[in-house]
């Protein structure tokens, strides 16, 4: 049987005490309970804090007298620095530990978190955010090298989805939150409100998280990591994968910047804290990527996608609507086809990568997030210069991308497939 589980994290995975071998973890099995939990809290805290300005923009923009793509680098500062540093806190957390790189990043996230709402400009406020970003950036492929290890292969794809689902959940309750605080305190009311919500994850990730049994340190050689990396890129799989979520995020990205922008504007006029409760519609984004493991089982991985990529461009279309109720159901596909391929891409990433596990999620992530900076400044700037519809034009071409990568992908395979006998007749 495994060990007993203290609540604190140990630091740089220490190893069983008991002389039998310890099992991955599985639905069922002792700790996976609590392993799923603390970095469902984890996931919370991270999407909470990321976009906690997202819904705000409007606020934002009015507060500091400035326009919607200004505005939007509030957020895409967070992101583009999440996209700059996940790649060099993985490697430390091949040193050093994954439980260790997720606390450390936990603590200085939220620390940043609770000084944000003080910023006094905008100027300010985007500095404070790239910091929270960087921070934030040592949280996701930590997370997911971490289930990759601990994580029997059969079970990875529901336990990232968990966690993606964590994500959605922190999405929708961080703009949840900030939309209705800032209707009654303003828009740095709404951002001290979700630095205590993160506060309050914080604190739940550190009492669950079960130690780490399965990670082995390694070595912080910079020619060791440039060798590992420069191979994940050579691997034509998940370079494919790579672009299929910074693809994915950008239709994300530039869709929940902007969809504020319009919904304060006529004829819809809504006020901040009925456009911060429309994030409901992530609760869909945590169904589609909890379910992501069994939609892989049915229809295979390209099946997956091609069924989330539709979703995707069926709500794109059905958002340039008139009315409220259209606009709503096209956010509720847009989210369900997003969670659901960035869910069946990210746990793709960790079953290919058979070595350097914390690389690879940091390079899926580093791309997913350049696509939400690069999705949610576009989607501003086109909004800015001719409405909602150039901005689901952005997105239409995105969403094309994917459907080129994922043809690509198929005939790829099948050509593999038809060589195989071949090469081994010789």
């Amino acid at each position: 049987m495994p060990p007993a589980h203290t609540g604190a994290p140990v630091i740089a995975g220490a190893s069983a005490s008991s002389s039998s071998a310890p099992e991955p973890r599985s639905p069922g099995r002792p700790g996976y309970r609590r392993m799923s939990l603390a970095l469902f809290a984890a996931g919370l805290a991270t999407f909470a804090l990321l976009y906690s300005t997202q819904a705000l923009l409007p606020a934002i923009s009015d507060g500091f007298g400035v326009t919607a793509g200004r505005a939007s680098w509030t957020v895409s500062a967070a992101t583009g620095a999440l996209a700059l540093f996940v790649l060099p806190l993985s490697a430390l957390s091949e040193r050093f530990g994954r439980t260790r790189m997720m606390t450390v990043s936990m603590v200085i996230a939220v620390g940043v978190g609770l000084l944000v709402p003080f910023a006094p400009n905008l100027e300010w406020l985007v500095a404070l955010r790239a910091v929270q970003g960087a921070a934030i950036a040592g949280i996701p492929a930590s997370a997911m090298a971490y289930l990759a290890e601990e994580v029997k292969p059969k079970a990875l794809v529901g336990a990232i989805g968990l966690f993606v689902a964590g994500n959605s959940i922190g999405g929708m309750s961080g703009r949840l939150v900030t939309g209705w605080a800032a209707q009654v305190w303003g828009w740095r009311g709404g951002l001290l409100a979700v630095g205590l919500l993160a506060l309050a994850c914080a604190a739940a990730f550190l009492v669950l998280l079960p130690r780490a049994r399965f990670f082995r340190p390694a070595s912080l050689n910079p020619r060791a990591v440039a060798t590992t990396v420069g191979g994940h890129l050579r691997d034509p799989l998940l370079m494919r994968l790579y672009g299929i979520g910074a693809l994915f995020m950008t239709v994300f990205g530039a869709v929940y910047t902007v969809i504020g922008y319009r919904l304060v504007d006529e004829p819809f006029s809504l006020g901040q804290g009925v456009i911060g409760s429309i994030f409901l519609i992530y609760l869909v984004g945590t169904v589609s990527s909890a379910a992501a493991g069994q939609l892989v089982a049915r229809t295979g991985r390209r099946g997956a996608l091609y069924l989330a990529v539709t979703t995707t461009a069926l709500g794109l279309l059905l958002s340039l609507s008139q009315w409220l109720i259209a606009i709503l159901l096209g956010l509720v596909l847009i989210t369900a086809g997003f969670f659901a391929g960035h869910a069946v891409a990210s746990a793709a990433v960790s079953r290919t990568a058979k070595s350097g596990r914390a690389q690879a999620s940091a390079l899926y992530q580093s791309a997913y997030y350049l696509g939400s900076s690069a999705g949610g400044t576009l989607g501003a700037l086109a909004y800015h210069s001719a409405g909602w519809a150039a901005t689901v034009g952005i997105a239409l071409l995105a969403v094309l991308g994917v459907v080129s990568i994922t043809l690509y992908g198929s005939h790829a395979a099948r050509a593999e497939r038809r060589h195989a006998p071949l090469a081994a007749a010789r």
